[in-house]
């Protein structure tokens, strides 16, 4: 039977990070009007998928992912109006 090598212990390799982006002013300024925009694409995206059309299926993850963003902000504006107001 051939003889193992000893193991190498693992080394800390640095993880990947996620990328903090700022909210783009328009989403910030009007996120009713962003999420409406994003709605209005994400029904195109869904529409082109189904009648595959659509070559860059990977959009209805960020566009996904966006809504969320916008509806994020939306939340944390509502919060801080409660808290201010009280």
């Amino acid at each position: 039977m051939a003889e193992r090598k000893p193991r190498q212990p693992r080394s800390k390799a640095p993880t990947r990070s996620r990328q903090r982006t700022k909210p783009k002013k328009d989403a910030v300024a009007n996120p009713e009007v962003r999420l409406d925009e994003l709605h209005e694409e994400m029904f195109k995206l869904r529409f082109q998928f189904a009648t595959r059309q659509l070559t860059n299926t990977a959009r209805i993850r960020t566009v996904r992912r966006d809504i969320a963003r916008v509806k994020t902000l939306q939340r944390q504006q509502e919060l801080t109006a409660a808290a201010s107001g009280r």
